[in-house]
């Protein structure tokens, strides 16, 4: 028993020494400063998870503007000046940043790779999203959602039987429920045969999304669904749902997913469930930032009372001038893209908001050894390496933005009231100064809608509600840090409030 136990204690040994002899990288002449961290192949995975902002401030300060990390097995070069975003930028023909997101679609969705490089589709992804994202196909979506919003806040949300009570939820609940199914609708269209069912199917799709989306940042990790069986089934069902059979007796379907639908060479090797699930990244896609985000606009927005008398106003304005009465039985509220994009207190609001809650990495794959050359220096990146901007960085950087942990509804506003777009570090004039969207190619495609829904949404509920925070005094709910890297963080616990409707 003794000599089986110190055999294995050898080999333990032996695979330690190999792995410390070959299997830890070695720092060249002109990389970066290197972190391998302690663990095999998780490196510095822990720590970063913690708490991703600390552990690159650290790093920050014991490395410089610049240093590489072994997370999960892979060497990521971060970016921390905000001076160098532009030159990364520059680089861009060195880059890959396809291929890491088309490898997480296909891990957490569950079909083949959308890659065309591949064969199994000849689509252009970001191509499809630019064109029915954004242009004329920019005011449909704007148009349905504004319409869709509306026929799930007006009765029956609130009977007329009771309109003079007060209705009493958690804040992030109603957000996510009011959006998921504007959303829905607006994307995939209305069963006009099933007008009835029609919120039950909704709601059964709604808890399906909340189950997949709460092992997401799992499957990003590359841990198989199969291992979450809740999950899997919910995956599965709200892909059925989005089968061609069942999307073509919906009426009013979005550009984006009638594109797809019925050009038939778009993903020529994909068989109909296949095809399914790319429209479940789809919903995922257009969703899972934006009910965290909403939340947060409306949140800090009904916490501040000079926001919201602010904000109220410019509403009110915007109706009054396009000559439009707030009635929940009358015609419902409708504002062209130039009126929406016409409200410079929203969109601060917005801007500040997702300021404090994003916290996304903008990565981009080395396609061959190359040279950054930066502000503070040139740098050789080896093929496959990750270079990473995190924006959080510069969103919560004293020097550009003062108080940063502070909600300021104004903060994107100049002394004359309008948007405001020069931020400084260090007395000189920043390009990039605020980034929840991405940068240059990664650029979210629908950055756009994204905002209109927003801001809709806010419309409507300043318009047609009054809304009170049950504890006034609330503290701001610390932002859930098990989804850092994927955009918007949601709020570790809800917040109750009540609302009614305006007389």
């Amino acid at each position: 028993m003794l000599t089986i136990s110190l055999i294995w204690g050898i080999a333990v040994a032996i695979c330690c020494c190999l792995w410390l002899i070959i299997g830890i990288r070695r720092r060249r002449i002109g990389e970066p400063p290197l972190d391998n961290g302690l663990i095999p192949y998780v490196g510095c995975a822990l720590q970063f998870g913690a708490n991703p902002l600390e552990f690159l401030r650290t790093n920050k300060r014991k490395y410089g503007h610049i240093f590489t990390c072994k997370l999960m097995g892979k060497y990521v070069h971060f970016i921390t000046n905000p001076f160098s975003y532009n030159t990364v930028m520059r680089h861009g023909k060195y880059f890959d940043w396809k291929k890491f997101n088309f490898a997480v679609s296909a891990k957490a969705f569950g079909h083949r790779s959308i890659d065309p490089s591949d064969g199994n589709t000849t689509e252009n992804v970001h191509e499809t999203f630019t064109k029915t994202l954004q242009g004329d196909a920019l005011n449909s979506l704007t148009e349905a959602m504004m319409e869709n919003l509306q026929y799930v806040l007006r009765p029956p949300v609130l009977s007329k039987t009771n309109s003079d009570s007060w209705v009493t939820e958690g804040m992030y609940s109603f957000c996510y429920r009011v959006m998921f199914e504007a959303g829905y609708l607006t994307l995939f269209g209305k069963d006009l045969t099933r007008q009835e069912a029609q919120r039950t199917f909704i709601l059964n799709n709604l808890n399906n999304f909340k189950q997949f989306d709460k092992i997401f940042p799992a499957l990003v990790a590359g841990i198989p669904i199969h291992m979450f069986k809740n999950a899997h089934n919910a995956r599965e069902k709200l892909a059925e749902a989005l089968k061609h059979e069942n999307l073509q007796k919906r009426d009013n379907i979005s550009e984006l997913i009638t594109t797809r639908m019925f050009l038939n060479d778009t993903l020529s090797t994909f068989d109909d469930k296949e095809k399914a699930k790319t429209h479940l990244a789809l919903l995922w896609a257009a969703q899972a930032n934006t009910l965290p985000a909403t939340f947060w606009c409306l949140f800090h927005t009904i916490r501040s009372p000079e926001a919201m008398k602010t904000a109220t106003e410019e509403v009110r304005k915007a109706l009054e001038n396009s000559g439009q009465k707030i009635s929940f039985e009358g015609k419902p509220i409708s504002l062209t893209q130039m009126q929406l994009n016409d409200m410079p207190v929203l969109d601060s609001i917005i801007k500040e908001a997702l300021r404090l809650s994003s916290a996304s990495l903008n990565i981009r794959a080395a396609k061959e050894d190359f040279t950054l050359h930066l502000e503070e220096g040139s740098y050789n990146i080896r093929k496959d390496d990750i270079v990473a901007l995190y924006p959080q960085l510069l969103h919560l950087d004293p020097e550009i933005y003062p108080d940063p942990l502070v909600f300021k509804y104004d903060r994107f506003l100049n002394e004359n009231g309008k948007p405001k777009t020069s931020f400084y570090c260090n007395g000189i004039k920043l390009k990039y100064y605020y980034m929840p969207f991405g940068s240059g190619l990664t650029l979210c495609p629908g950055r756009l809608f994204a905002v209109h829904e927003m801001k809709q949404f806010l419309i409507l509920m300043f318009s047609y509600f009054e809304m009170q925070l049950i504890d006034s005094q609330v503290k701001c709910p610390p932002l859930d840090q098990s989804r850092v890297g994927l955009g918007i963080l949601p709020p570790t616990n809800d917040i109750d409030f009540k609302y009614k409707l305006k007389h």
